[in-house]
């Protein structure tokens, strides 16, 4: 089995709407993949609408959380997306996202860049507007070359010149959510340092102790080292290890199933869950 357990739609900051993208998972050999867009679950039903056979889709969503002033997010799987305590919370962080990309712009163009929001609301469509939209902004102005190079201290990184801060939930309650909603919690990319500050080992054992469930360890920005030393924390910890590519269509670089989660693991994960279970293709029903 291959299993990719990251991945982004339009519903947030991909550039494949949800039945692209899990077509595109189908076209690329996956037997499993998750769509976990930023705080938001709005791409589920298309995504289960076009689900084609063969292909297993595993509901979920990555929560932006923040501790001590450090950014990370949080990979929630095959919880009860109605629960009304996660779902709240889901929403404050979203209706956040329009004023702090405003917010952006406005500090851009003090710095002399010449964007406007509406050129920034036409790249995010129907998305959650986030950082990456801005970032696409600046690439088609030409200020940096890639959306990666936007994410510096110069532009868009957190504590960066254009930097805002947003509503993010801190992340024990996060966990704490996610678990009364029947759902299994997994720290994407936790020691992704070229994104910025990451939080330290004390604290990711902090989070097993209040019941995280995993760590993804086969991340595009984590070396051979890191992925190393990750798993051996999480053998220490108990903690389960994933693997997935972050796809986000042609805004990254990364392929879908470039990492994968052994089968073992996925699981796992399936057994804990008790908010949703993973939902088998039968063909779909659009286009």
């Amino acid at each position: 089995m291959r299993i990719d357990l990251h991945t982004h739609s339009t519903a947030s900051d991909g550039t494949d709407t949800p039945a692209e993208l899990v077509r595109s998972a189908a076209a690329a050999g996956l037997d499993v993949v998750a769509l976990t867009d930023h705080d938001t679950t709005r791409g589920h039903a298309d995504a289960l609408a076009a689900l084609p056979e063969g292909l297993t889709l595993v509901t979920g969503a990555e929560l932006s959380c923040r501790l001590d002033g450090v950014g990370l997010h949080m990979l929630a799987y095959l919880f009860d997306a109605a629960e009304p305590d996660l779902l709240r919370e889901r929403e404050l962080v979203r209706d956040d996202r329009v004023p702090r990309a405003r917010a952006m712009v406005g500090k851009l163009q003090e710095l002399g860049v010449p964007v406007e929001w509406a050129q920034v609301a036409r790249i995010a469509g129907d998305g959650s507007v986030g950082r990456p939209h801005v970032a696409e902004a600046l690439v088609e102005l030409g200020v940096v070359g890639t959306v990666s190079d936007a994410f510096t201290p110069d532009w868009l990184a957190d504590g960066g010149r254009a930097y805002v801060e947003k509503h993010e939930l801190d992340p024990f309650t996060a966990i704490r959510l996610v678990k009364a909603a029947g759902g299994v919690t997994v720290f994407a990319h936790p020691l992704a340092v070229k994104r910025g500050r990451t939080v330290p080992e004390s604290v990711i054992a902090e989070l097993a102790a209040h019941g995280l469930d995993g760590i993804e360890v086969d991340h595009m920005d984590h070396d051979e080292a890191t992925r190393t030393r990750l798993r051996g924390l999480a053998g220490e910890l108990g903690l389960l290890t994933t693997g997935s590519s972050d796809y986000h269509g042609s805004r990254k670089t990364c392929r879908l199933g470039e990492y994968t989660t052994d089968p073992e693991i996925y699981g796992e994960i399936t057994r804990r869950a008790t908010g949703a279970f993973p939902v088998p293709g039968t063909g779909g029903t659009r286009p």
